[in-house]
């Protein structure tokens, strides 16, 4: 438990002040001088509610337990530290009467909030802030308010796994930054890769021998090794070692005390072909006998026996992984400067049944969170990452399930719709995503034809094409839009944005 003075009304109107500008440099300073005034008890959760979440992954609160609130205060008066720890109590509740004690406690904190801060208070439980403050703008506003180098940030916040974390340390100053490094045991936000049409468009972007690496299509995992003991993350730093155990014995077994690596897990059949990703993930979602054993590929090293690669280039990194890690357990890859040959490379990583490849410079390091220009993936067909923010009832053959989607891309102040579908949608699936979206639903999903969902869950859409539309906000819409398959393995805040789409205009 902590103490502090700092008033929710004080995040309430600088959320208010972020939403009400465009001006980057506003936003920055209104996040500033908030970050500026909190304790260093406050800064964890003040940094968390000016992203616009809550520290408490799951509170048990949801749309149908907020529709009814109690009359608002006349005057503020909760404090930052007081919503926090009524979160927290609610987060531990559990078991026979959880629910009425969980509403008892959520009306006695509705009922301490002002107007505003109801407003602000349900929309932070239910995921729709609406401020424009990403994650970078907070680290940004951070720096600002600590004068601190911005890059010094960045780097810790991606090497710690979270801006939260490292939010008092840049109040310490530039030094004690630099002292956050990679941990055994303690999952980095993992480098991600930017997209080109071609190999040859991506080979010429990075201007130098390249690695063709197999983008398998898998789940994106991150194992540590320390001693005997091994830790399974996945892209969203989720430990899922105990769901994973053939993964950690493989780990286990590699020559080196201390070890950080990056790979897929993937289900492999008796033939040597890549299993449906569904397979993969459902496996990685929970554990049981019956389920089919999990290979990890790695494709990185950024740990071992005491030293840190991460700053090294990727030909020194590859060598060490290639010391560590034996070939079957290795991403197939190939190092070439020759577009030809890196374009049969793809054309047989295709043909062995996997989803294209990521083109890399050899001279580059490893960028923790950073979707840069040293990795770029090339697949055959366009595909987005967009997060689900609505669905509507089916008819037909579809009758009686959530069908039609809503997809979102991230815009500056939230997500932007840029079309529906309903392709590609096996009756599994169809059932699946029926549960999944009355979960998330922010409007009652037993009345209203057209659902309102949090933005939470990412979907992967295979499209023909982009055209501008006036038809949906985002000024453009997908041409034959289908849905791939839903990305349990990352979070909203991951998933492609309305410049990226809009980069596919005809």
């Amino acid at each position: 438990m902590f103490t502090g003075d700092m008033l929710l009304a004080d995040i309430v109107s600088t959320s208010n002040a972020v939403a009400a500008t465009r001006s980057r440099k506003a936003k920055v300073a209104a996040l500033a001088e908030c970050l500026g005034a909190a304790t260093r008890n406050e800064l964890p959760v003040v940094t968390a509610y000016l992203s616009g979440s809550l520290l408490q992954r799951r509170t048990g609160l949801g749309w149908r337990s907020l529709t009814a609130l109690p009359p608002p205060a006349a005057e503020a008066s909760l404090t930052v530290s007081e919503v926090h720890e009524a979160f927290e109590r609610m987060s531990r509740l559990s078991g026979s009467g959880s629910q009425v004690a969980r509403a008892a406690e959520a009306d006695a904190l509705f009922g301490a909030a002002t107007t505003a801060e109801q407003v602000w208070l349900r929309a932070v439980v239910t995921g729709e802030v609406r401020q424009g403050a990403l994650d970078s703008l907070v680290q940004e506003a951070l720096a600002v308010a600590a004068g601190v180098p911005l890059p010094a940030v960045r780097r810790a916040a991606m090497l710690a796994g979270s801006t939260v974390v490292v939010a008092g340390l840049a109040f310490d100053g530039e030094e004690a930054l630099a002292d956050v490094g990679l941990v055994v045991g303690r999952p980095v936000l993992p480098m991600l890769a930017s997209s080109a049409g071609s190999v040859e468009e991506a080979m010429a972007k990075l201007g130098e021998p390249v690695v063709v690496d197999t983008k398998l299509d898998g789940i994106r995992i991150q194992a540590h090794k320390s001693g005997s003991e091994v830790r399974i993350a996945t892209r969203t730093l989720e430990d899922i070692t105990a769901r994973l155990p053939e993964v950690a014995e493989i780990v286990a077994s590699f020559p080196a005390d201390t070890l950080v690596l990056d790979g897929e897990a993937m289900t492999v059949g008796p033939d040597g072909r890549p299993r449906p990703f569904q397979e993969t993930a459902s496996r990685t979602a929970t554990r049981s006998a019956a389920d089919a054993v999990v290979s990890p590929y790695f494709f990185d090293i950024l740990h071992v026996d005491g030293r840190d690669l991460i700053d090294v280039a990727l030909d020194q990194r590859l060598a060490e992984l290639d010391r560590i890690v034996p070939e079957r357990h290795r991403s197939p890859r190939l190092v070439t400067v020759d577009t030809e040959a890196a374009e049969q490379f793809a054309t047989d990583v295709l043909s062995a049944g996997h989803e294209g490849v990521v083109v890399k410079g050899v001279g580059l390091p490893w960028e923790a969170g950073r979707r840069g220009s040293g990795w770029i993936k090339v697949k055959p067909v366009h595909t987005l990452d967009l997060v689900v923010i609505g669905i509507e009832w089916g008819s037909g053959r579809r009758k009686g399930w959530l069908s039609n989607i809503h997809l979102g891309a991230r815009g500056p102040d939230g997500f932007v719709m840029i079309g529906k579908t309903f392709k590609g949608m096996t009756d599994q699936m169809l059932a699946w995503q029926t549960e999944r979206f009355t979960e998330l639903a922010l409007t009652d999903p037993h009345s209203d034809w057209a659902v309102q969902v949090r933005p939470e869950q990412v979907v992967e859409i295979a499209f023909d094409g982009v055209q501008r539309s006036t038809r949906y906000p985002g000024g453009v819409a997908l041409r034959f839009a289908r849905v791939v398959r839903y990305r349990d393995d990352k979070t909203a805040a991951e998933a492609d944005t309305i410049e990226t789409v809009q980069r596919f205009l005809d």
